[in-house]
């Protein structure tokens, strides 16, 4: 999108009441970047020293949750993990019954389920934005740290929430949005965030165990800073991410384990051929972050009525390493323009098959 496009999608969000609830790394980033983009957005964090930082940095911050989400259309969860539902039940009660709300945590099928246990699922959209940092607290956020980033939305059984929302994360943050459900988003993070980060903390850890840890570091080089990196999250971060998708985590672990038995196999009896497939075939997946070719699909539903195709389909969009880039809604139907990665670039079946046209409108 250009700069001109983007200020005139930012326009139509202008003025939008919004809070944000938890002003550390990720909820003080995007207090920033709303505020930047001229919505009237207030905040709250339990934490007066933050609160004061907020001040500090010229946004309005509050001192009540309730006295915060007091009026507002929108509403972003982003405490710890752990505090979510909680956090999900009391905003619910002190904002308004069409104030829509989301969160931004790791792990989406529990705050889901709470949503559900609440009577909440009408204005509540589970979400997760796929950036941050090692840092934490609002003194390393900023308003660009979530620029462009996947920002999964798990779409519900209301999907008006979702299209409007889905709006504004394209076009205040310039999002891809990544459409899952709760418990696919749960299982893709686990692999993609999760496990890297007890990967991250072995690597540094066995480090700080080994016979010479100084010289280690004096030679660590960008193979060991980028494998690292992660570990110097807060460890209560961590620990919350990990133990709040453990089953998941722990599945997929096992598949971590499997293939580095395979390299270690390999290793220890010199089978160069072996050795090489190994990495060949790892090398191919890391060269798609980069390289991975992509094709449009766009797709319309009606506004009204049943909305199950419409959710089956951008749960599938998501589920086939797609995203949203535009989402409108016109003359009683809503547009969704949709990129999925091409067959034979990662991605061998998309929602509408893996041969369809590109481009094309299917009004189903």
């Amino acid at each position: 999108m250009t700069d001109a496009g983007t200020t005139a999608a930012e326009a139509a969000y202008r003025g939008v009441r919004a809070a944000v609830v938890g002003t550390g790394l990720i909820g003080g980033s995007i207090l920033l970047r709303l505020r930047d983009a001229g919505l009237d957005v207030t905040g709250w964090d339990p934490d007066p020293t933050t609160r004061d930082q907020a001040r500090e940095r010229g946004v309005s911050i509050l001192e009540t949750v309730e006295a915060a989400v007091a009026g507002r259309e929108l509403v972003f969860l982003c405490g710890p993990l752990p505090t979510l539902p909680t956090a999900l039940s009391a905003v619910a009660a002190a904002s308004g019954p069409d104030c829509i709300l989301t969160d931004v945590g790791s792990t989406k099928a529990e705050v889901a389920a709470a949503a559900a246990r609440q009577g909440l699922l009408h204005r509540f959209v589970p979400g997760h934005p796929m950036a941050g940092a090692e840092l934490a607290g609002l003194t390393a956020a900023g308003p660009t740290l979530l620029d462009g980033a996947a920002w999964v939305l798990c779409p519900g059984p209301v999907t008006a929430p979702f299209r409007w929302l889905t709006g504004l994360l394209l076009a205040v943050f310039g999002a891809r949005v990544v459409p899952l459900a709760a418990a696919e988003h749960d299982r893709a993070a686990a692999l993609a965030s999760h496990v890297p980060h007890l990967l991250a903390g072995a690597l540094a850890g066995a480090t700080h165990r080994t016979a010479a840890p100084d010289a280690v570091l004096a030679l660590a080089a960008g193979s060991f800073r980028d494998g690292t990196r992660v570990a110097a999250t807060p460890a209560a971060r961590t620990v919350n991410l990990l133990l709040g998708n453990r089953e998941e985590v722990l599945r997929e672990l096992t598949g971590v384990r499997a293939y580095l038995d395979d390299l270690a196999a390999a290793l220890r009896t010199g089978d160069r051929e072996r050795l090489t497939a190994r990495y060949d075939e790892a090398g191919a997946v890391r060269r798609l972050l980069s390289d991975r070719a992509y094709t449009t699909r766009v797709r319309d539903f009606p506004v009204d009525g049943d909305h199950t195709g419409e959710v089956g389909w951008l749960r599938e969009t998501g589920a086939a390493g797609g995203y949203l880039g535009a989402c409108q809604v016109r003359e009683g139907r809503v547009r969704y323009t949709a990129r999925l990665p091409r067959a034979g670039s990662g991605v061998t079946r998309g929602p509408d098959g893996p041969d369809g046209p590109a481009d094309a409108v299917d009004r189903r």
